[in-house]
């Protein structure tokens, strides 16, 4: 118990002293833990869009317009029992030419001189969003092309395979921003607990006189590690949550139907970033107390 509190006393003490580097390394903290949590709420935000967009990701099977009717019900029957499939919807000619003319309003009239339908029926397939892998996909189109009836078969593999790259880039991205942030914090804390180190040279001298121990001496410089890192964590949340709120309101205001499917940070995350930035700082403090011979 006096250890700690002689600890607490002196790593307070220290930060007090100190308090231009300890503010630099604290600032650096923060700003590092805050680019992170900006590149992770992204990466959740693109990942909650691409999940939203794979539940009605689907692919338009036009038939050949010399398809018999049986033929088009046998096609409907296969791709009801198909265990890649979620939903299977007929749109007859009749039908894909009354959605032309819905479509096309007041311009319709464009379309009153043809006397034959010109459109194919088409089947609609709803797919399992593990099929949103654009191999996966292509290949799922390439087998449903080679059946009898199929003339065409079009799922938006370009739209598919740039979203799946930006989601696979962000989620990289990510990874290694994380790592290299981790890092970083642990070597500034690492480098601003040496300089103190030295700094307090003569001090921990007159201690080891007085036959201090070890965990005596490094104790202070220990828990000065985790307030440097609680601190730049809680100003890190502040930041993240004040930055989060303004770009949420942003971009709901320029698009309404985003509203309710942001993410933004977690209740958990109040406590986690904090607790992150004190683990790294720690251990930023302990490798730097550890190298030091005395």
């Amino acid at each position: 118990m006096i250890i700690l509190r002689y600890a607490l006393k002196t790593a307070f003490n220290s930060i007090w002293r100190e308090k231009w580097i300890n503010f630099l390394t604290i600032l650096s903290v923060s700003i590092g833990l805050s680019i992170l949590c900006s590149f992770i709420i992204v990466s959740r935000n693109t990942d909650s869009v691409v999940q939203r967009w794979a539940k009605s990701f689907g692919m338009v099977v036009y038939l050949d317009k010399k398809t018999d009717t049986g033929r088009e019900d046998s096609l409907r029957k296969y791709f009801q029992r198909d265990a890649d499939i979620v939903e299977v919807k007929y749109i007859s000619r009749d039908q894909a030419l009354d959605e032309v003319k819905h479509t096309l309003g007041a311009n319709s009239l464009i379309l009153e001189g043809i006397d034959e339908n010109p459109l194919p029926a088409s089947l609609e397939l709803t797919l399992k969003s593990d099929l949103l892998d654009p191999g996966l996909a292509g290949k799922k189109a390439a087998q449903i092309k080679q059946m009898q009836g199929v003339e065409e078969v079009q799922y938006g593999e370009k739209w598919l395979s740039s979203l799946y790259a930006i989601s696979k880039a962000m989620k990289m991205g990510t990874l290694f921003f994380g790592c290299a942030v981790f890092a970083a914090i642990t070597f500034i804390t690492f480098s601003t607990i040496k300089i103190f180190f030295y700094r307090r040279k003569d001090e921990i001298e007159t201690l080891k006189l007085l036959g201090a121990t070890k965990i005596f001496i490094r104790l202070p410089f220990l828990m000065e590690g985790i307030f440097i890192g609680l601190i730049g964590g809680i100003i890190s949340v502040a930041l993240i949550s004040a930055a989060s709120s303004f770009a949420s309101l942003k971009i709901v205001e320029f698009m309404p139907s985003m509203k309710s499917n942001l993410i933004s940070l977690p209740l958990s995350a109040y406590i986690e970033i904090p607790l992150a930035g004190a683990f790294l700082s720690v251990a930023g403090s302990f490798i730097a107390v550890g190298k030091i011979r005395y």
